[in-house]
């Protein structure tokens, strides 16, 4: 049995786990809520960018993205951002679901799984 690798652990989640070279990320959520849902995926790639560099990865390397989003009305503003983001590589699979958050604030979590 090989190695399990978490990363940023609680009592409840590790925010990243390594196992046989792929990482899997925790939900991703923005660190300001009263951000618009551009500023907010923008916070939310940050905090994929810098999960993935903790695990010695980047988003070249995602394989799968789950991407859950408050409302639907945002989804083009989302999509401008993710585009932007994924510019200069090929993007990863792709699930947008709209669900309601843990926090009524956020308008935008999303989940990764990247190779290393």
């Amino acid at each position: 049995m090989s190695n399990i690798t978490k990363l940023d652990s609680n009592d409840s989640l590790s925010e990243i786990a390594i196992h046989q070279g792929v990482v899997y990320l925790a939900g991703q959520v923005p660190n300001d809520d009263s951000l618009d849902i551009k500023g907010q995926s923008r916070e939310v790639f940050a905090n994929i960018d810098e999960a993935l560099a903790k695990a010695g990865t980047d988003k070249s390397k995602l394989l799968s993205a789950q991407v859950f989003i408050t409302d639907l009305a945002n989804f083009d503003a989302f999509n401008a951002e993710w585009n932007a983001w994924v510019q200069g590589i090929t993007p990863p699979a792709r699930a947008t679901i709209e669900a309601k958050l843990v926090n009524p604030k956020w308008l935008i979590e999303i989940m990764v799984i990247a190779a290393i």
